[in-house]
């Protein structure tokens, strides 16, 4: 799948999409719906298949300030969106230019004039273009005076029947409550971190458990504390996947300032800095705590380290995609 971050210029061979449309932050099951019913289309019309979305998020870039959130920030929806089939991804710059685009012309300049789309697919409750104005009624009737088609994919809900539609905020809130493996269920896969390895303070080293260390970025914060993880180490063109287990918080006992990832690869001992983590979340074992010395600490990740162990060894090794097949094009 190729990725590029403009919309003009589009390759001759992408022309005539048939295209989801959607900000997809995370790739959950309902968003999965929507791509692949373009998919669909497009492979029964023998179009190219394609999505388009936003980065920043509208919300981060209307509300800078709020915490993070995003499930998939920026390009690292390309992954999951790739596993689907899609031909390509269009992550186009959220900036000031079509923050203010009308509705209207958004469709107009950018699916009809640049991309010359076939179809277009969103979900149930998709706005877009200035003030949220742009809707489904008016895909639909854009759609009918320049020819392309129009499918709107309904809200699709967990088994679970009592709980509301499959959506980004109700994984976010699971999250944040440290209930990783209902967001699991509603993303279609475990929820990833991703980032380079940089220096830390060596604490864990010290005390025989060394930690690779790595920025959230603006991924969304989950609940602080320990978990159960696999460990995806990119080097290159080649990865492998390990178990272990991450801290995620502010590292109360040692009067912390930020949000940091410390992960602890079983088994695991050549150097990591520099290269390119995929801390996969298995389950929530405890919330981050205060420890009274460096004894307590060592006690207490001897015992993290032994549950996370039994949980991922209880719990079948999820299919990681090692070589995601993207390509990111200027």
């Amino acid at each position: 799948m190729r990725v590029f971050t403009s919309y003009s210029d589009v390759p001759v061979d992408l022309i005539g999409s048939a295209l989801a449309l959607g900000n997809f932050d995370g790739v959950h099951v309902g968003h999965q719906a929507v791509i692949g019913t373009a998919k669909q289309i497009a492979d029964k019309e023998k179009v190219p298949s394609v999505v388009m979305s936003f980065s920043p998020h509208p919300r981060r870039y209307f509300r800078p300030d709020d915490p993070c959130f995003e499930l998939t920030p920026g390009v690292f929806k390309a992954r999951p969106i790739a596993q689907l089939g899609i031909d390509a991804l269009f992550s186009i710059p959220f900036d000031s230019h079509l923050a203010g685009m009308a509705a209207e012309n958004f469709i107009e300049q950018v699916l009809v004039s640049e991309l010359r789309i076939s179809h277009v697919v969103a979900g149930y409750d998709f706005v877009f273009g200035k003030g949220r104005q742009g809707n489904l009624a008016l895909l639909e009737k854009m759609g009918k005076k320049y020819g392309f088609g129009t499918s709107i994919v309904d809200a699709v809900h967990p088994k679970n029947k009592d709980l509301p539609p499959i959506s980004s905020t109700l994984i976010r809130k699971y999250l944040r409550a440290g209930r990783v493996k209902d967001a699991s269920r509603l993303l279609g896969r475990n929820w990833e971190i991703e980032g380079e390895v940089v220096a830390g303070e060596q604490r864990g080293g010290k005390i025989g458990f060394p930690t690779a260390n790595i920025s959230l970025g603006n991924f969304l914060h989950p609940a602080f504390g320990v978990y159960a993880c696999w460990v995806a180490v990119c080097d290159g063109e080649k990865s492998e996947l390990r178990k272990g287990v991450v801290n995620i918080g502010r590292r109360p006992t040692f009067d912390g300032e930020g949000v940091t990832v410390e992960a602890h690869l079983f088994d695991f001992d050549a150097n990591l800095y520099g290269k390119v983590l995929r801390v996969i979340l298995a389950s929530f074992i405890r919330p981050e705590v205060t420890f009274d010395g460096i004894d307590e600490i060592r006690t207490q990740i001897t015992k993290d380290c032994s549950e996370a162990l039994s949980i991922l060894n209880a719990n079948s090794t999820p299919y990681i995609d090692l070589d995601s097949g993207v390509v990111f094009n200027e």
